[in-house]
């Protein structure tokens, strides 16, 4: 699971007219009606939930997608504390501590690998900036008129982003309720260990066995991240 990386005016963008947008957000979810619903569509979330106890997802500050998705970029394949560090370097180097597209393009790839960053993070971090500026990457208030397979669709586009990282962008800073990351080794690992009697899933199976966690997907991989850390596995 990554870091818990926001909500923010919503939109109704009339750009996007035939979108089929979420009728709730995680910040307005009730979290207890979401808990009821996965325990009626799976008897095996019963004892999970009674374990782990209320869902707790916690939506993280977005002043921006590139900003956002910059930090993703700087905490991929680093530990916490690490990334925190480089991060730390790398904001350091602009003026207020504020990275913007335009500054980070005018900045020398080498004071970039000074902060600690590799060179294809660098070089990830000046697409990102590139495409922010040609319009690749929405803004804030487009991004809440767009539905979550349109906004994967769009930021993949930039170099170093994969799904993951959009979903848990999805997830933890736009709070979309039904996003359901079966790449993620925490999510297949809390399954296997809660479900799966300790085999494994592929992400295919778990596209095809969360379908009946719609429209919790979200709460559903939160539980299966927090399984994980159930003394003892299933009871």
């Amino acid at each position: 699971m990554g870091s818990n990386p926001t909500l923010s005016v919503r939109e109704t963008g009339s750009q996007f007219p035939d979108a089929k947008l979420p009728k709730t957000l995680l910040a307005d979810l009730n979290y207890a009606a979401a808990a009821r619903a996965l325990r009626a569509a799976d008897p095996k979330f019963h004892s999970l939930i009674e374990r782990v106890g209320p869902c707790r997802i916690t939506l993280g500050h977005m002043q921006s997608p590139f900003q956002a998705l910059a930090e993703s970029i700087v905490y991929q394949q680093l530990t916490g504390k690490a990334a925190a560090t480089i991060h730390g370097r790398l904001v350091a180097l602009f003026p207020r501590k504020r990275i913007t597209p335009e500054r980070l393009l005018d900045t020398h790839a080498r004071r970039l690998r000074g902060a600690g960053l590799s060179r294809a993070k660098v070089l990830a971090l000046k697409d990102l900036a590139a495409k922010t500026l040609d319009g690749v990457v929405p803004s804030l208030a487009r991004l809440h008129a767009m539905t979550d397979a349109a906004i994967v669709e769009r930021l993949v586009a930039v170099r170093g982003i994969g799904s993951w990282t959009v979903e848990m962008l999805l997830i933890f800073r736009l709070g979309r309720p039904d996003v359901w990351p079966v790449t993620d080794y925490g999510v297949r690992k809390g399954y296997a260990r809660w479900f799966g009697g300790g085999r494994l899933p592929s992400p295919k199976y778990l596209m095809k066995r969360g379908e009946q966690w719609r429209p919790y997907r979200s709460v559903a991989a939160w539980y299966l991240w927090r399984a994980n850390d159930v003394p003892g596995g299933r009871a």
